[in-house]
């Protein structure tokens, strides 16, 4: 059936060309590389990511991890980034996309040494204004609400509280409600963040 409307950005217009590498100021937004691997490892062995990303990490799932990550970005349907402070691997941030509808979802971890620097939230801006330079419309987030770090990251990035879902997320301890949050092209608070 023909779509009525027309793809917000252009298939193909991303892949064209090599997955960015965003800065800013200390924090930079790189693609991941296989020498990630025991860093990435070591990161999903955290009991905090383990609790809110439900998962841990071998070496063989991190080495297709990394792969895979590349993948998506030649698929245009994910921007992973490995978020590198100084040489060091401290975080993670994600954008899956939607091309069609203008949309990405992020997701985001950091380590624990780098929590309450103001890594996340500065990696989520960073991300979101690339997001709408390459032409997105929407990036959205949902974290559990029994996570009260992620959401000072999401207000912190400048993005608005749209709700809550109930009982849609599985996590280890059982169903989680999640909080909604959003940012549209063309808000002016994205670079107020703190």
């Amino acid at each position: 059936m023909p779509s009525l409307v027309e793809s917000t950005i252009a298939a193909g217009s991303l892949s064209v060309t090599a997955q960015p590498v965003l800065v800013a100021g200390s924090i930079t937004l790189r693609p991941w590389a296989g020498n990630d691997l025991p860093a990435l490892v070591s990161a999903y062995a955290e009991p905090e990511i383990q609790r809110w990303h439900a998962r841990s990490m071998s070496p063989d799932e991190a080495s297709s991890w990394i792969a895979e990550a590349g993948d998506a970005w030649m698929s245009e349907t994910a921007a992973s980034w490995a978020v590198d402070v100084e040489g060091t691997l401290e975080g993670r941030m994600t954008l899956k996309l939607d091309l069609v509808d203008g949309v990405a979802e992020a997701a985001y971890w950091t380590r624990a040494a780098a929590s309450g620097r103001g890594i996340a939230s500065g990696a989520l801006r960073r991300a979101t204004t690339w997001a709408f330079e390459v032409g997105l419309h929407l990036v959205e987030l949902e974290h559990s609400t029994r996570n009260p770090a992620s959401c000072r990251v999401a207000t912190k990035a400048g993005f608005s509280s749209e709700g809550t879902r109930r009982g849609s997320a599985l996590h280890a301890d059982g169903w989680h409600d999640m909080h909604v949050h959003g940012r549209i092209s063309g808000e002016t608070s994205l670079e107020l963040g703190g």
